[in-house]
């Protein structure tokens, strides 16, 4: 049975999500001596912790409470560690919670350490005098201090800028706007009391962060900053009020950092391809940027939000990249950075997957002379207009569809293309239904 998704393990809170957490805590320690445990402000969030521990005493590691903190500061301090557990669904509601494992370097576990967990997790049997409670446990103290330390020596400079931080009452809650003041930053703070039942949508998304663009606009700052439930995602809004999208804000950041080397996923925009730089691309999800850099790279990031800078650690910090757009928007206006980003037309949609044949649909899609099939995540194509994304969803029964290019015209054309290959390769005995 699969337990991980494409960041961690994430479920509606309940009693089989309790049991996951407790054998999750068994199965890590079984293989890691020395582990470290932090959530994030979901309700939930004690339970599972607790659930967590448990089984990792049962299984004879070592267990410390960093307790409420940012992934990005738990795998920052899992460095002392020889693994981390974040209890957290990260941008999910807060009816949902969930568990991402971390190594050493701040990556997540990867394909191999999940089929180890996995496997134990299978094995189903019972575990004799598993508590609801841990006794307790030997906190970790000044996590948070600790990374906001780190961060500071990379940013000498004082800043003399009023920002707007929108915390979404997360983990980044009491983490980002101090931050912020100690590089000198005058802090405008917008949801930035801790609660698990968030008051807006936790994804910073253009659609949960009305409020904030609007706060931007009636105080002047420079900069608005938000993050999801576990800052592990940072998205920006730009002085004059306005959402920056994820293409336009990994190109200015790829600028801003010097990058040379850079990870990212298929769905990024061939903007990208043109900022001339190296560029590695992986299948969707921050998870497998963070493997990706592994292999080298100055740069990491998926469009969604999750900002990866390899000298931090391999986990994307939304608290790392809050400091560097602060000082980028006090040197230069966001605006002027967006507006210079390119922007080329792109779809985005879904058809249900009831009867493709994958195969089928394969064929009918080489049978449009692309340039270029890639097959890490669905099947990508290449044009010379553009490109066409087509893959399962990993939530509902779905093909998903996406297309770029340089025109409507171009655009309209392939994503026609991708939506009529889909139609064809259904089996006919699905369309005699």
């Amino acid at each position: 049975m699969k337990f991980f998704g494409s960041s961690g393990i994430r479920a509606v809170y309940d009693k089989n999500l309790l049991e996951t957490a407790f054998r999750v805590g068994l199965a890590v320690g079984k293989f890691y001596g020395n582990i470290v445990v932090g959530r994030d402000t979901r309700t939930s969030g004690d339970a599972m912790k607790q659930a967590v521990i448990s089984g990792v005493r049962t299984s004879g590691a070592n267990c410390r409470d960093a307790g409420v903190t940012p992934t990005p500061t738990l795998a920052y301090i899992t460095r002392e560690f020889d693994a981390g557990i974040m209890i957290t669904a990260s941008h999910n509601p807060p009816e949902y919670n969930g568990l991402k494992l971390l190594n050493k370097n701040g990556s997540s576990f990867d394909s191999l350490q999940q089929k180890m967990i996995e496997t134990v997790l299978a094995e189903n049997s019972p575990v004799a005098g598993a508590p609801e409670q841990a006794d307790p446990v030997d906190i970790y103290e000044g996590a948070v201090e600790k990374h906001i330390n780190y961060i500071l020596t990379k940013f000498p400079k004082k800043l003399n800028t009023k920002v707007v931080v929108d915390a979404g009452g997360g983990a980044a809650s009491e983490v980002t706007w101090r931050l912020l003041e100690k590089l000198g930053c005058q802090v405008v703070k917008l949801n930035c009391t801790p609660t698990g039942n968030f008051p807006r949508g936790s994804e910073p998304s253009e659609e949960n962060l009305k409020e904030l663009c609007q706060t931007v606009r009636d105080t002047g700052a420079v900069v608005g900053i938000a993050h999801d439930g576990d800052a592990d995602r940072m998205m920006v809004v730009d002085e004059k009020g306005r959402y920056i999208s994820g293409d336009k804000l990994l190109a200015v950041l790829i600028k801003a950092t010097g990058a040379k080397d850079v990870v990212t996923t298929l769905d990024a925009s061939i903007v990208i391809d043109e900022m001339g730089v190296k560029i590695r691309r992986t299948k969707i999800g921050d998870t497998w940027v963070s493997e990706e850099l592994l292999n080298g790279g100055d740069f990491g990031g998926e469009t969604a939000g999750a900002w990866i800078f390899p000298q931090v650690s391999l986990c994307p910090d939304g608290i790392y990249a809050a400091a560097l757009i602060a000082f980028i928007a006090g040197e230069r206006r966001l605006s002027e950075l967006a507006d210079a980003v390119p922007v080329y037309p792109l779809l985005r949609g879904s058809i249900s997957s009831e009867g493709v044949d994958i195969s089928r649909l394969e064929a009918i899609l080489n049978n449009t002379k692309p340039r270029k099939v890639s097959k890490i995540d669905g099947i990508k194509l290449d044009y010379k207009e553009g490109w066409l994304l087509i893959r399962p969803s990993g939530t509902e029964p779905k093909i998903r569809l996406t297309a770029e290019a340089k025109t409507e015209k171009s655009v309209n054309m392939l994503y026609n293309w991708g939506l009529e290959a889909v139609k064809k390769s259904i089996s006919n005995r699905e369309k005699k239904r």
